[in-house]
């Protein structure tokens, strides 16, 4: 082995990193924020069941089907100039959503919202790989652009708690416009432009089979986190996978494809992203339960529950940036297998809480959080690193749609596992009405919405039998964990230390 030489950042490619982690933790906020508007927003705006859902999830659904297309489009127009047309569409969305007088309207924003923020995430972490070409620097500067969306997402609940409570519903989503100022304050000054000379004109037959791929997908597992599974999730999940083979024909016919799948033939790049699949479907579970615990059992409004999550994403803070400093020494695939089975202890313990045990459950999800920023940092600087400069907008851009969909993944299995155990364990006494019967059985927020029409010991049993359902989800969030964790020690171990140049032409 060898030890790499290249230009080490200074001052100006530091300050351009700060200047990108401002998207960064917007858009992790956006992630959070909308739980805490949507009563407010729902009083206003009287949206039916199926206009809130999909006010809900028409972000995710257009960030995880663009995200491909852009991170290759920002490979062909310049990174830096997608990352500004993308803050100027962002921050418009965001105004149009916060005075949307109606529900369909706001579907509209929030659909807009998903394209223009599937711009800035392949965009900010390609410019890091080119600021950063050394290799140590730049696995440090992902672990802080990781941590900064981790962070977004626990700011989320305060930011909107405080924003709401002050002005009106759309206040939370103004915050864009500040931060899109910035950004096209500073980006020509701090932040370098790179496009792929080569790159030839985007085929847009590529892109709507990349739609038609993905976007199914994501709404089965969508649809099974809600509905459970049925005939449509299964009918929108083969037409996804077809759709996705005829997707990959085409790429590997194209001379310029919108997604070089030769990519998948190093192992590196294809390991790692099915372990960042795992441990991101395990730690988006996780977190979609443990909100829930924190509010429905332990009775936390959305602001206080806020604050309880900001220990565990300090641990995410120190693992993205301390497991960086270790791989200098330690190969990345240890380190991530390591920190992989330190996390295992935030799910034991998760397996394990029982009822008003709030400490024990955040003491968990910190470790399992802890887990998430080694394996964000390492993992994601694995997939960049392990392709040329001039596809790594293509390279961030799978790592972006495999962490959003291991995060869809999570929620859908263990939150349908969850109330799979729910429904089995709870028990409807005897007088109750056929409604309020439907809201016991049906799920612990549905009974959480009229406790007043059950005895305090029906809703302290519901309670109960929500976190059993909790405790069973984390065991098997564990198993998958523990699977990942031989995975990173038995597929990774030739990935040399950051810094060291490795002969193995696989890597």
């Amino acid at each position: 082995m060898t030890r790499q030489r290249f230009t080490r950042a200074g001052k100006r490619q530091w300050a351009g990193l700060g200047l990108l982690a401002l998207p960064t933790v917007l858009l992790g906020l956006d992630v959070t924020v909308l739980y805490l508007v949507a009563p407010s927003m729902a009083a206003d705006l009287s949206p039916s069941a199926a206009q809130m859902l999909w006010i809900m999830d028409a972000y995710g659904f257009l960030v995880a089907g663009f995200l491909v297309t852009m991170g290759t489009l920002g490979d062909r127009i310049g990174r830096r100039r997608l990352l500004e047309i993308g803050m100027i569409a962002f921050a418009a969305a965001s105004v149009f959503a916060a005075f949307a007088p109606t529900a369909e309207l706001l579907i509209l924003a929030r659909a807009l919202l998903g394209v223009a923020g599937a711009t800035l995430m392949p965009s900010t972490l390609s410019l890091i790989s080119n600021m950063f070409p050394d290799a140590r620097q730049r696995a440090v500067a992902i672990g802080v652009w990781a941590t900064m969306f981790a962070l977004g997402m626990a700011a989320g609940p305060i930011v909107g708690g405080a924003l709401v409570d002050s002005l009106w519903w759309g206040a939370p989503f103004l915050t864009a416009v500040p931060v899109a100022l910035a950004v096209l304050a500073g980006a020509r000054a701090l932040l370098p432009e790179y496009a792929d000379p080569s790159a030839g004109r985007l085929d847009l037959i590529s892109v709507g089979l990349s739609l038609a791929a993905i976007l199914p997908v994501v709404y089965a597992v969508k649809h099974v986190a809600s509905d459970g599974p049925g005939g449509l999730t299964l009918v929108c999940a083969v037409a996804g996978v077809l759709a996705g083979i005829v997707f990959v024909r085409r790429q590997r016919r194209l001379s310029d494809p919108l997604l070089d799948v030769t990519l998948f033939g190093n192992r590196a790049f294809t390991v790692a992203l099915g372990v960042l699949l795992i441990g991101l479907a395990g730690v988006g579970g996780s977190m979609y339960l443990v909100t829930q615990y924190l509010q429905l059992v332990e009775g936390l409004t959305p602001f206080e529950a806020g604050l309880w999550m900001g220990p565990p994403a300090l641990a995410m803070f120190a693992a993205a940036v301390g497991a960086p400093l270790v791989a200098r020494r330690l190969r990345p695939g240890s380190v991530m297998g390591a920190a992989l089975g330190v996390s295992l202890v935030g799910y034991a313990l998760l397996a394990t809480v029982g009822f008003d045990d709030k400490v024990p459950v955040v003491v968990g999800f910190a470790f399992v959080y802890l887990g998430l920023g080694a394996l964000a940092a390492l993992g994601t600087d694995m997939v960049v690193g392990s392709v040329p400069t001039a596809r790594s907008g293509s390279a961030a851009s799978m790592s972006e749609t495999v962490q959003e969909l291991g995060i869809a993944v999570g929620v859908a299995l263990l939150g349908s596992l969850t109330t799979a155990v729910y429904r089995t364990r709870v028990t409807v006494p005897e007088g109750l009405t056929s409604e309020a019967s439907g809201h016991l059985t049906d799920s612990l927020n549905a009974t959480v919405t009229i406790a007043e029409s059950f005895p305090p010991a029906t809703v302290k049993a519901a309670q109960q039998a929500f976190t059993g359902g909790l405790n069973v989800a984390s065991l098997v969030a564990g198993v998958a964990i523990a699977a990942a964790t031989v995975l990173c020690l038995g597929m990774l171990r030739h990935v040399p230390a950051l810094g060291e140049a490795n002969r193995d032409p696989d890597v």
